[in-house]
């Protein structure tokens, strides 16, 4: 009997290695393996490159974010992602910890839009850039027109804001001797903060003030023998009656000389202060009314400041030009007729205001 071995029996004439092709599948699999490995270990990397990289919109979105002291900076980053400024509040937190910034944020309230990258989110918390609102003080006005605009900004309430202005303890440390501060709140630009109250927007513009008044005019007041009272008292004069700019040195002149000369000052502006704000014009039961502040009346200077003068009112101050100019009347257009004596006065009276009025 014929014993042959079968067909698939037989042995294979490679000597039992692995079919043609297949060590270049094992390879292949091998490295599509790593392939996914190395995709899987990338991915978050990925993510957190394109997330510092991308900002959440196009920024039209802007949102107030209220970080307040305490909060934790993962609740805070639910926020931002729930208003829409963050794609990820995780990614975010992730990165703060990254820069090791944590105990570096510094609470308040920030205006982000959605078209901020993170990382520039973050430089203004680590930074403290707030949101604040920009509040403009116009040269002469008083403490009252102020309190009207910021109320009318809704910024702070009228009424409290002069409370604060005539408080006693703050009046002793700002250094302030009167019953107020005006004449200090110097005429400028400021950013006021949500978290600010009227006191701290006070020591602000008193704060510039001082240094202003410190850097450019101590010395030059006290080698005229000016106090520093006298000085912003008259420059608040000079602010409320100048419109040109150019006419303050020649306004204090008048003033200077009515002083010297034991003549009553007679400026307009200070038989309405505290009453109502000074338009141009006064009427004879203005210049009759009987106040501390009414230089009709009262010799002298008044006994404070009736506005907040800028640096051109305080230079003229001063500095006045050297004149024998005792009176001026508004031309109407915003100049003055400067005139030595009475009678030069009374007809520029007549041609300025009388002619005006019949016309």
């Amino acid at each position: 009997m014929d014993e042959s071995i079968p067909p698939n029996d037989q042995p294979s004439s490679n000597g039992g290695a692995p079919p043609p092709g297949f060590s270049m599948l094992r390879d292949r699999r091998i490295i599509a393996a790593l392939a996914i490995a190395l995709l899987l270990l990338l991915a978050p990397t990925a993510r957190y490159l394109l997330f510092l990289a991308l900002p959440a919109g196009d920024g039209r979105t802007v949102r107030i974010i209220d970080f307040q002291k305490g909060e934790s900076i993962s609740q805070v980053a639910a926020d931002m992602e729930r208003e829409g400024i963050l794609s990820s509040a995780r990614l975010f937190v992730f990165h703060i910890r990254i820069k090791g910034v944590s105990g570096k944020l510094q609470a308040g309230e920030y205006q982000f839009n959605n078209g901020m990258r993170p990382s520039e989110i973050l430089r203004r918390m680590v930074s403290g850039e707030v949101y604040t609102r920009r509040f403009t003080v116009p040269e002469g006005y008083s403490i009252h027109q102020i309190a009207e605009l910021l109320e009318s900004q809704h910024l702070f309430a009228k009424e409290r804001f002069l409370k604060a202005a005539k408080d006693p303890k703050l009046l002793a440390e700002l250094g302030i001797d009167g019953n107020s501060v005006e004449g200090y709140l110097f005429p400028s630009t400021y950013n006021v903060a949500r978290a600010m109250d009227e006191v701290d927007l006070i020591r602000a513009m008193a704060a510039q003030f001082s240094k202003i008044y410190d850097d450019c005019f101590a010395d030059a007041a006290q080698r005229s023998g000016m106090t520093r009272t006298q000085v912003v008292t008259l420059a608040s004069l000079i602010e409320k009656e100048a419109v040109v700019a150019e006419e303050r040195p020649l306004i204090s002149s008048v003033f200077h000389n009515r002083l010297a000369g034991g003549m009553r000052l007679q400026s307009d502006p200070t038989a309405v202060y505290g009453v109502r704000a000074f338009a141009g014009n006064v009427t004879k039961h203005d210049i009759g009314r009987t106040t501390p502040y009414n230089t009709y009346l009262i010799p002298g200077l008044p006994p404070g400041p009736i506005g907040n003068p800028g640096k051109g009112a305080l230079e003229a101050a001063i500095n006045p030009v050297r004149t024998n100019y005792l009176y001026f009347v508004s031309k109407k257009d915003g100049t003055h007729h400067f005139s030595t004596n009475l009678d030069e006065h009374n007809a520029a009276v007549t041609t300025y205001l009388k002619n005006n009025r019949t016309r």
